[in-house]
């Protein structure tokens, strides 16, 4: 299996993306292309005294640590 095609079976499913800064999003994987960029509909993530929403977000692949 080659790494597009594990990012492709999670296609419509909520992820965990965690990004070099630290910050972790949920959301669900809607699209990816070969440089890992990510967009996510229904995204949210917590810091200490923050939630935030979005209807759609976009992750650009070179922040991104892993996605489960």
């Amino acid at each position: 299996m080659k790494p597009l095609d594990a990012l492709g079976e999670l296609l419509d499913q909520q992820v965990l993306v965690r990004l070099k800064n630290g910050m972790e999003i949920r959301g669900i994987l809607k699209a990816f292309d070969i440089h890992i960029n990510l967009v996510l509909e229904n995204a949210e993530f917590q810091d200490a005294d923050l939630e935030k929403k979005f209807k759609k977000l976009f992750l650009r692949g070179d922040m991104i640590l892993f996605v489960c």
